[in-house]
C-alpha cells in the first residue's frame, strides 16, 4: 500500500503550528485539512485525553456555531497521536482558516462554564473532560498562531 501523506511528513521536524495536510475535491470543490500541531512530535509531551476531549467539544463547539464561517466546517477532531488536531474545511480561504483558528484559540483560552456536549445523553464518555487543562493548552497555543501567516502554512521540506 502507499503511505498515506501524514506519514509522509518528517516529525522529527515539525514544530507547533497551522499547516495545510492536504487538499481533496469532492464534486469539484475543495476540502481543505488543516494540521492544528499543538505539540512538537516525539519531543514534547502529548496531551492528556481529557483535556484533548475538551478541546475537541469546545472548538468543534465554537466552529459550528461562528457565523460567517460554520457553513464551511466539515470536521474539527483529535489526532490519535494526542500532538493535534486536524480541522476539514470546504471553501474556506488560507487566510480565513488562520483567523478562525486564532478565534477558536482564543475562545478556548479564556472559556468558562459548562462544556459543551458533556453529559452523559449527548457524550460516549462525558466523565473524561478537563477544562483548565483545556483553557491551559489552548493559552499556550496563542502565542504560535499570533503571528501565523498563509507563507507557513507549507510543511518545512
Amino acid at each position: 500500500m502507499e503511505k498515506i501523506t501524514s506519514f509522509t511528513i518528517d516529525h522529527l521536524r515539525l514544530v507547533p503550528g497551522v499547516y495545510v495536510s492536504r487538499i481533496d475535491y469532492v464534486e469539484g470543490h475543495p476540502v481543505t485539512t488543516f494540521d492544528l500541531r499543538m505539540c512538537a512530535p516525539n519531543r514534547e509531551p502529548v496531551m492528556n485525553t481529557a483535556e484533548l476531549h475538551t478541546i475537541e467539544h469546545l472548538a468543534a463547539t465554537y466552529l459550528r456555531n461562528e457565523p460567517d464561517w460554520k457553513e464551511k466546517i466539515i470536521y474539527f477532531g483529535p489526532m490519535g497521536c494526542r500532538t493535534g488536531f486536524y480541522l476539514l474545511t470546504r471553501g474556506l480561504s488560507h487566510a480565513d482558516a488562520i483567523r478562525l483558528v486564532q478565534d477558536s484559540f482564543r475562545f478556548m483560552a479564556d472559556y468558562a462554564g459548562d462544556i459543551p456536549g458533556a453529559s452523559e445523553i449527548e457524550c460516549g464518555n462525558y466523565r473524561e473532560q478537563d477544562l483548565p487543562g483545556a483553557n491551559r493548552e489552548a493559552r499556550a497555543m496563542l502565542p504560535v498562531l499570533k503571528e501565523w501567516t498563509e507563507e507557513r502554512l507549507q510543511y518545512e521540506a
